[in-house]
C-alpha cells in the first residue's frame, strides 16, 4: 500500500498513532492534515464518511489539542485523533440526520453520553458515519446521501447500520470507529469490511439518546476498529456506569485498557451453525466459518457443533414483536402526522403500524420469550465458554438492491429476515463479537460472532485478539481500492 502514497499515518494502529502523538513524535495538526487529505482521496470511493466539517475549523482544533501537550496536558489516548460519528448519535453542533430528510437540517445542543466520553478523550470530531434511515436495515443507503460502498467491492453495500463507520474503517478513513447495533449492526458491517466489530453487554455503555430509559434494551453503542486492541481501547472510554443510563454497569471501562494476551488451551467453544438447517445460508458462508475452526485449536480451543435446545422460530417471533413496538414507540408521533409520514421509507412505516397493532400481554409474552433464551443460552454457556456462529447470511449485496429478497431460493418474508442469524446474539443480552472469517471465490468478506457469557466482554475480546493473531485477516487482506 505505501507504494501508492498512502501516509504511514492512516496505515498506523489507533494505539500506535496515539503513541506517536504522546510522546509528540508527529503533532496532531500534521495527523489531521493527513488524514483529511486521505479522506478527500478516497472517501468518494465508498461514501462513508458525511457532514464533514471545515478542514480550518478541524486544524484550529488540532493546533488546540497541540497546545494542550505543549503544557503538559494529556486527555487521553485519544488526544488528537480525527473520528467521525454514526448519524445516529448525537453531536452538539453537527448535522445529525439520523439518515432521515425529516432531520436534514437538525443540529443537537448537546452530545449523547458517549460522543461526551470520546471528546473528553481527546478526539476531534471530523464529521459523522453513513447510515440507514433510522438505522433500520444493514444497508447503509438513505436519500439524503446515498449508499455507502463495501471497501472490498464499492458496487456491494457496506452492509449496517453502521456501514458508514466500517468501511471509513477499511478504507483507513478514520482510527478507529463507534457504531450502534440493535440487529447486528456492530457485527454485519464489520464481516462485510473484513473489520472487527463489538456488540458489548447490555448496559456497558450506557445510553440516554432515547425518551426511555428502561425498556429499550435492544440496541446500544459499541466499538469497531481495524484491530481488536483498538477496539478494546475505544471501549475503555464508551464504557462505565452513568447515573443518566439507570441500568448501565457501574464497572470503569478502564478495564479494556488492560492487556489482552491469555492462554487458552482446554477452551470449548460451540459451533451453533445455521441452527440444524433452520437458517437459509448463502453458499460458501458455512463452509468459510468452518475453516476458521484451525485457527481456534491452533492457540488452544476445542470447537464443536452444538444444538442451541431452544426453538429459533420462538426467537424470530419475540424479536418481531419488540422490534415493532419499539419502533412504534419511537417514531409513533411522527407516523401520525401525515406530512412526516409521507417521508418515512416503507421499512420504517411497516414497523410502526405492525407496532400500533400489539397488545400489552403480546409485548409481554415476546419479553418472556427473550427470558426463556436467556436461561437456554446460559445453560450452553455451563458447557462451553464461547459461541460461534456466522456474522451473515449473505455475501455483500448490491448496494442498489435496498435488502435481499431471497437466499438460496428461499424467499425473505420480511426486509430484515436476511438477518436473522443476529437475532440470538441480541437477544440473550450477551457480548458478541465480528471477528474476520475470510473470503469467499468473488473477493467478498464474511465474519463470525463470538458469544460470550452474560457480561464477560473482556473474555470475548481476548478470545477475539488471540484468534486475530493466528488469521490475520485484515492485515494479510487489504481494502484493493487502497492501491488504486
Amino acid at each position: 500500500m505505501n507504494s501508492n502514497n498512502i501516509s504511514e499515518l492512516v496505515l498506523l494502529q489507533a494505539h500506535a498513532l496515539a503513541d506517536r502523538i504522546r510522546l509528540r513524535q508527529v503533532s496532531c495538526r500534521e495527523v489531521m492534515q493527513t488524514y483529511l487529505a486521505h479522506i478527500e482521496r478516497f472517501n468518494p470511493q465508498v461514501n462513508a464518511l458525511i457532514s464533514l466539517q471545515a478542514p480550518d475549523v478541524l486544524l484550529a482544533q488540532a493546533d488546540a489539542r497541540d497546545a494542550e501537550l505543549a503544557r503538559g496536558e494529556y486527555r487521553g489516548w485519544m488526544h488528537g485523533l480525527p473520528h467521525a460519528i454514526k448519524d445516529l448519535s448525537l453531536t452538539q453542533g453537527i448535522r445529525t440526520t439520523l439518515g432521515s430528510p425529516l432531520f436534514k437540517d437538525f443540529i443537537p445542543e448537546r452530545d449523547g453520553i458517549m460522543v461526551e466520553r470520546i471528546k473528553a478523550a481527546g478526539a476531534i470530531i471530523i464529521g459523522k458515519t453513513n447510515t440507514p434511515e433510522f438505522g433500520l436495515g444493514s444497508q447503509s443507503y438513505n436519500p439524503l446521501f446515498g449508499a455507502t460502498g463495501c471497501a472490498y467491492d464499492p458496487s456491494k453495500t457496506a452492509g449496517g447500520s453502521s456501514g458508514g463507520a466500517a468501511a471509513a474503517l477499511a478504507m483507513h478513513l478514520v482510527p478507529v470507529a463507534d457504531g450502534s447495533d440493535m440487529m447486528g449492526s456492530l457485527r454485519n458491517p464489520a464481516a462485510f469490511n473484513n473489520i472487527f466489530g463489538f456488540r458489548p453487554s447490555q448496559g456497558r455503555v450506557p445510553f440516554d439518546d432515547s425518551a426511555d430509559l428502561f425498556f429499550d434494551q435492544l440496541g446500544y453503542e459499541g466499538p469497531m476498529a481495524r484491530s481488536v486492541k483498538d477496539a478494546a481501547l475505544l471501549l475503555s472510554v464508551q464504557a462505565g456506569g452513568d447515573a443518566r443510563a439507570p441500568l448501565s454497569i457501574s464497572e470503569s471501562g478502564a478495564v479494556f485498557a488492560a492487556p489482552l494476551e491469555r492462554d487458552f488451551k482446554g477452551t470449548r467453544i460451540g459451533w451453533l451453525g445455521d441452527f440444524n438447517g433452520y437458517l437459509p445460508m448463502e453458499s460458501g458462508i458455512l463452509e468459510l466459518c468452518e475453516k476458521t475452526f484451525a485457527d481456534f485449536e491452533s492457540i488452544g480451543c476445542q470447537v464443536e457443533s452444538v444444538e442451541p435446545g431452544f426453538a429459533p422460530e420462538r426467537l424470530w417471533s419475540s424479536w418481531r414483536t419488540l422490534r415493532h413496538w419499539m419502533v412504534a414507540g419511537s417514531l409513533g408521533a411522527t407516523y401520525a402526522d401525515l406530512q412526516k409520514r409521507a417521508l418515512l421509507k416503507p421499512e420504517a412505516i411497516w414497523e410502526v403500524e405492525n407496532g400500533l397493532k400489539l397488545s400489552a400481554s403480546e409485548v409481554f409474552a415476546a419479553s418472556a420469550v427473550r427470558s426463556d433464551w436467556y436461561r437456554a443460552i446460559s445453560r450452553l454457556f455451563e458447557r462451553y465458554d464461547y459461541l460461534l456462529l456466522p456474522s451473515a447470511q449473505v455475501f455483500p449485496f448490491d448496494k442498489t438492491q435496498p435488502w435481499p429478497t431471497s437466499i438460496e431460493g428461499v424467499s425473505m418474508d420480511t426486509y430484515h429476515r436476511w438477518m436473522e442469524v443476529v437475532i440470538p446474539g441480541t437477544l440473550s443480552g450477551c457480548p458478541v463479537a465480528n471477528v474476520q472469517a475470510g473470503f469467499n471465490s468473488n473477493g467478498l468478506p464474511m465474519g463470525l460472532q463470538i458469544i460470550g457469557r452474560h457480561q464477560a466482554d473482556f473474555a470475548v475480546l481476548q478470545l477475539a485478539h488471540a484468534y486475530e493473531q493466528a488469521s490475520r485477516w485484515f492485515e494479510r487482506c487489504p481494502s484493493p481500492l487502497l492501491g488504486q
